[in-house]
């Protein structure tokens, strides 16, 4: 083989390599032998709530129908006693009578997360040892509560966390932010976890013990951090617990969107990892199939050698993409949507490039600069 030839095949190896280990793990991971959930201890849940999210009522609903053998309590926490979401907070009370939920309304900040602030504020009427954070836009399955509790018999396992997916997009916008799950982040996941172990955790869903939390100084610990959820798995993590991951998925429901709000929140996703692992973020850089793409062209003076390697990096990513989704995932998304594969590989590289541009993060509707170590300050 000519340098000519191998040039291209070795610009594409590190995005095609990444792409089959990424296969590799997650078959170990889903297709090891599952135990069977049984431990049904009392869960708090929190949901810290601000503004309405696509479809609130059923989103929240999902938590009230479920097959679960233990108490459990569903707390809302939120800010201003004129939010939107309260009528529907109300509604569920009153379909659901016969379960335990509350609503706490306390708009006292304690520092620039104003969702950590929240949770702050509800904490003191959780009653129950194990508290799951959730977030307003997720739906969940009747197994949820029994499959994230599961692991808590082990009294090492001080965080269990979920997988989450989003199927029934709305539009070509919401599909690129959608396909992400299932081409970045549920297979970065699956590679993480089987090579260096699970030392963070997903916001979707996040369930940990009362003793794992107040070993890491509770939720004030994370209210200057933008990226909570990746802070309280770390830190409970750096405190000796072990972490697990759920076999069960939660559904992120979304709205019908536009280009401009998808990649400013992938800009926000971006910035807050960068500055979260800087390190690993920075060296992800190189399972970037779109930059490995062009060299593989500028190297083989876009001949067909070139062009070969390009395809073969594709078929690849299309294998991952559609074996994610139709077998782990199960999202539907496809490959009815595999025709935008390349467009979202050319917003994650850009929005992964521009993230080294700049510390400043919006977030529902807040301006915030970004520091060292994914503390935030707000601006103005």
């Amino acid at each position: 083989m000519t340098p000519d030839t191998l040039l291209p095949l070795l610009a594409v190896l590190p995005p095609l390599a990444y792409g089959l280990l990424a296969l590799f793990c997650a078959r170990a991971w889903f297709g090891r032998q599952r135990p069977g959930p049984g431990h049904t201890p009392p869960v708090t849940i929190l949901k810290p709530v601000k503004g309405m999210d696509a479809e609130s009522f059923e989103n929240f609903a999902s938590f009230c129908r479920q097959e679960y053998g233990g108490q459990w309590q569903m707390l809302f926490a939120c800010a201003s006693a004129d939010d939107p979401v309260i009528p529907v907070i109300r509604r569920l009370m009153a379909e659901f009578p016969d379960h335990d939920i509350d609503l706490v309304v306390d708009g006292t900040i304690h520092g620039p997360n104003y969702k950590v602030s929240n949770l702050i504020n509800a904490f003191p009427r959780a009653r129950h040892d194990i508290l799951i954070v959730c977030d307003s836009d997720i739906r969940v399955t009747s197994d949820y509560l029994g499959e994230v509790t599961a692991p808590f018999a082990d009294p090492a396992v001080g965080l269990v966390t979920s997988l989450y997916r989003s199927p029934g997009v709305r539009g070509a916008a919401t599909a690129l932010e959608a396909m992400g799950f299932t081409v970045e982040m549920v297979p970065n996941v699956m590679v993480a976890q089987r090579l260096e172990g699970l030392s963070f955790a997903l916001g979707a869903s996040m369930a940990v013990r009362r003793t794992a939390l107040e070993s890491i100084g509770g939720f004030p610990a994370l209210v200057h951090y933008l990226a909570d959820d990746y802070q309280l798995g770390n830190k409970i993590h750096q405190a000796g617990w072990r972490l697990e991951l759920s076999d069960c998925f939660v559904e992120s429901v979304m709205h019908r969107e536009n280009l401009t709000t998808v990649l400013s929140r992938q800009l926000r996703w971006c910035r807050t990892m960068r500055a979260s692992r800087p390190g690993g973020y920075l060296g992800s850089g190189i399972t970037q199939p779109v930059p490995l793409a062009c060299l593989a062209l500028l190297t083989s003076g876009c001949s067909a050698v070139g062009w070969g390697a390009v395809l073969l990096l594709y078929l690849t990513r299309a294998l991952v993409a559609v074996t994610f989704s139709r077998r782990y995932l199960r999202d539907d998304i496809f490959p009815r949507w595999l025709w935008l594969l390349p467009l979202r590989d050319v917003l994650a590289f850009a929005t992964w490039a521009l993230s080294f541009a700049g510390n400043r993060v919006r977030w529902r509707g807040n301006l915030f600069r970004l520091l060292p170590g994914g503390k935030i300050v707000e601006i103005g």
